[in-house]
């Protein structure tokens, strides 16, 4: 059965005109491009998708966007939107793929990633793939998949996943090898003077420097 894609979940959401710069976070950001992943975990609220989009306007890297929902727990679809992102940045990728996810029978899913990331290493662009919302997806086949595409993902493609609550990936591995970059909420909280530009600059409010440190 054909998987409908709806368009609007594969959109980088564009920079807000009025938003505080942290480039001490976009650097970050930056130096995680060396590693396979980057997980940004923090509740919400906390800046994740603005974050990304700001930094996505100023990165090099051509990148692909997927906001995931409930429904994207099916692995079957789940991997169709995979391949609708990447084609975002790169049209003919994958189309064979594609076909075989629609099939009525659809082959097994490290099957279907084999070829995906086989089809990923003939790009020549370093690229980035983002799920934002990880959290809503819940089976454990969709984590399987993604343990799958970390272990395999080849040194031009980078992952971004930004999430509520740790997803169920081996970052312990990842971690010791060096190859997971992490912001969380504590790196995400405002600074000081990053409060005090989004409390004055942003939100228009005349407040001494004690009511802002309040």
């Amino acid at each position: 059965m054909s998987t409908p894609i709806l368009a609007t979940k594969l959109y980088v959401p564009p920079p807000q005109s009025r938003v505080v710069l942290r480039p001490r976070l976009t650097e970050r950001l930056d130096e995680g491009l060396h590693r396979r992943l980057t997980l940004i975990s923090a509740p919400a609220g906390f800046g994740k998708t603005t974050l990304l989009s700001d930094w996505l306007a100023g990165c090099e890297r051509p990148a692909a966007w997927l906001s995931l929902d409930e429904g994207d727990g099916d692995p079957t679809r789940f991997l169709a939107y995979l391949v609708a992102a990447l084609q975002t940045i790169a049209p003919n990728i994958a189309e064979g793929v594609l076909g075989a996810l629609q099939s009525p029978q659809p082959p097994p899913t490290e099957s279907i990633l084999t070829d995906l990331l086989n089809e990923v290493t003939t790009v020549e662009d370093e690229i980035v793939l983002v799920l934002d919302d990880y959290h809503l997806i819940d089976p454990a086949a969709v984590d399987d998949a993604l343990t799958f595409l970390l272990e395999h993902l080849p040194p031009r493609m980078h992952l971004v996943i930004a999430t509520r609550e740790d997803p169920n990936l081996p970052l312990a591995r990842l971690r010791a090898r060096g190859q997971l970059g992490e912001l969380r909420a504590a790196d995400l909280r405002f600074t000081p003077s990053e409060a005090a530009e989004f409390l004055v600059g942003v939100m228009g409010l005349s407040l001494s420097a004690e009511d802002i440190a309040a």
